[in-house]
């Protein structure tokens, strides 16, 4: 009994055992890779993830067993419908990423989607080490490397500093030596002129540290003078 379930389980032919196996399989995977993203406050979970691979595995056995079944071909073109999963998963990726003035949030979580949808994929085809061993490196992506970014990159999260003055500002230079003392580095900036208020709007683009005294640095340019709002986002606002 076991030998004939196993056997059909493996078999290149799509099969009613095999195929409610894969399907299983990929809603393991998916759902695996959906608690990681639920963890971190994603909206995309385990019901988004494994509905993702059951849909690319399910689109594959299709595939395989239309050649199979109608055709009588075994060695037809099982990858013409699995290769619109391909670039219709694009708009679930699209969805996951939220646009921002100066920032994108959901990349991540948008590659984790088109990558699942390949792991569904590979399972519809029989690939089931394979499968397996693509949940545990996306699940390395995003522990291992995000600890790895975490303790390597601390620097590289972008960040915007937001100031309004209450006069047209002509030199920036002093507000730059103050993110020059606590060790912040500018990548840019940008400016917007409110003549009628005479009033000057400054988002410097910067690079911190996970320990950078902000609160120190906005007394600081908040002791200049003039100031009228000083804002920490991600967002640029000119």
């Amino acid at each position: 009994m076991w030998e004939r379930l196993i056997e059909e389980i493996c078999s290149k032919d799509v099969t009613v055992i095999g195929s409610v196996f894969k399907l299983m399989l990929s809603l393991l995977l998916g759902a695996i890779v959906g608690v990681e993203r639920r963890q971190k406050g994603q909206v995309a979970g385990m019901r988004t993830f494994s509905l993702i691979a059951m849909g690319a595995t399910m689109a594959m056995l299709v595939s395989i067993y239309i050649p199979q079944e109608y055709l009588g071909l075994k060695n037809g073109d099982p990858g013409r419908i699995a290769a619109q999963v391909i670039s219709g998963i694009g708009f679930l990726g699209a969805g996951a990423i939220i646009q921002m003035k100066g920032s994108v949030r959901g990349l991540t979580t948008a590659a984790g989607i088109w990558m699942t949808a390949c792991l569904g994929l590979a399972v519809g085809a029989g690939m089931y080490l394979v499968s397996v061993a693509a949940c545990i490196f996306i699940l390395a992506v995003y522990r291992i490397l995000e600890l790895i970014e975490k303790v390597f990159l601390k620097s590289a999260e972008q960040k915007i500093v937001r100031l309004k003055v209450n006069k047209i500002v002509t030199d920036g230079t002093p507000y730059r030596a103050c993110f020059h003392d606590y060790r912040v580095h500018i990548s840019d900036e940008f400016l917007r002129y409110d003549y009628t208020q005479g009033t000057t709007i400054i988002n410097f683009m910067v690079r911190s540290k996970d320990d950078t005294d902000f609160l120190g640095l906005f007394e600081r340019i908040h002791s200049m003078g003039d100031i009228l709002s000083l804002t920490l986002t991600n967002e640029v606002n000119n």
